[in-house]
């Protein structure tokens, strides 16, 4: 007999989840806090990251609630629930979206294994591949428990890269922090990361399974918003360090790791950036795992492992050399601010809107009947 899910599993998981789904590569090297968050300047990057925050948490912990109330654990149900026929429209832009977001996480783990090992590229990008396709094939337990513990890792090298960054330049971090600067577009540039990023809160719908309680839902999804941006904290204290200059640095972690002086560290933080494009990876996959086997069902002519494997390798695969061979990489980058604003379109407004008012129909209570007997 199963024993009944902790808090670890109902409240924290989710948002370690949606921290999986969130982080990527470019998070983890710095590169998008640089783009969204540093050109505000020291103290509008804060208040930038603050609102990001606060937009996660409040969408997230509402689509945390909905999709309880609805019991969609996959996209595929939650959108079905919430747009009608039209939720084949948010399946083509993330359908569109997963082929450059796995080809840019090959790519990255690539140039992580070739500057670890000093092998090829394609090598890398495989590693990365056989990762995600195992730890899905095991279906929600191998999945959760990578995120468990590459989190782990993950706050725990940030714990340290603060620490030895504020050992090494903390002085210039506070000195900058206290300094006036030009505040201009944090609202804009917190509102567009937040926006860019809340595609992962269904995305990992399947981690909701252990909720018991609305509270549960709520809780989980307003926790989520501070778990993902801890990490981003971290490393903005330590990029204000740099600034204005920074803001060049192609991977402004490798310019300040360089800063700290420790080798065998910098090691350590390539070691996460890898975990990270893979929790990422296995997020985006496990999603349309259990997309597919809750639509099959019954109808599955193949055991869910058997399932698990043939899709994530088939799409893995497809993703990453079709799209290098065919130039749909390129050519859906240069359409990506388009699919951020399709989700912004099929998710974010009708959750706000139609969501919303469907979680606040549920909540209040039913009107009691006048003249009923007892």
């Amino acid at each position: 007999m199963s024993s009944s899910p902790g808090w670890f599993q109902r409240l924290v998981l989710p948002g370690f989840a949606f921290k999986a789904v969130v982080i990527g590569g470019g998070y983890a090297t710095g590169r998008e806090l640089a783009t969204f968050f540093l050109p505000s300047g020291p103290r509008g990057g804060l208040l930038a990251m603050a609102l990001a925050t606060l937009i996660w948490s409040l969408v997230v912990s509402l689509t945390f609630v909905y999709a309880f109330d609805t019991q969609s654990r996959d996209y595929r149900t939650f959108f079905r629930s919430l747009l009608g026929p039209f939720w084949l429209v948010f399946e083509a832009a993330w359908l569109l979206a997963l082929v450059v977001i796995l080809a840019v996480y090959a790519a990255a783990a690539g140039a992580i294994a070739h500057v670890l090992a000093g092998v090829s590229d394609v090598a890398g990008a495989l590693v990365l591949m056989m990762g995600i396709t195992l730890v899905v094939t095991w279906g929600n337990r191998s999945v959760e428990a990578l995120f468990k513990w590459v989190s782990v890792l993950l706050y725990g090298t940030y714990a340290l890269f603060l620490t030895f960054a504020l050992v090494r330049f903390g002085d210039r971090s506070f000195a900058a922090l206290s300094s006036p600067a030009p505040m201009e577009g944090w609202f804009v540039g917190g509102a567009t990361y937040a926006g860019y990023n809340l595609l992962g809160a269904v995305l990992i719908l399947p981690a909701l399974r252990h909720l018991r309680t609305r509270k549960d839902a709520l809780v989980a999804g307003l926790l989520a918003g501070p778990l993902a941006m801890l990490p981003a904290l971290c490393f903005f204290v330590c990029m204000v360090a740099f600034y204005p200059g920074i803001g060049n640095e192609p991977l402004p972690s490798d310019f300040l790791l360089g800063r700290i002086g420790l080798p065998a560290f910098r090691v350590v933080f390539q070691i996460m950036i890898f975990a990270a494009l893979l929790e990422s990876g296995v997020g985006g996959m496990h999603a349309i795992n259990e997309r597919v086997l809750n639509a099959l069902g019954s109808k599955a002519i193949l055991r869910p492992r058997s399932w698990r494997f043939a899709l994530a390798a088939t799409i893995l695969c497809s993703s990453v050399f079709l799209a290098g061979r065919f130039g749909l990489v390129a050519l859906i980058a240069r359409g990506y601010v388009w699919l951020s604003w399709a989700f912004l379109l099929v998710y974010v407004l009708p959750m706000m809107t139609l969501g919303l008012a469907r979680v606040i129909r549920a909540t209040q209570p039913a009107p009691r009947l006048q003249g009923m007997q007892q």
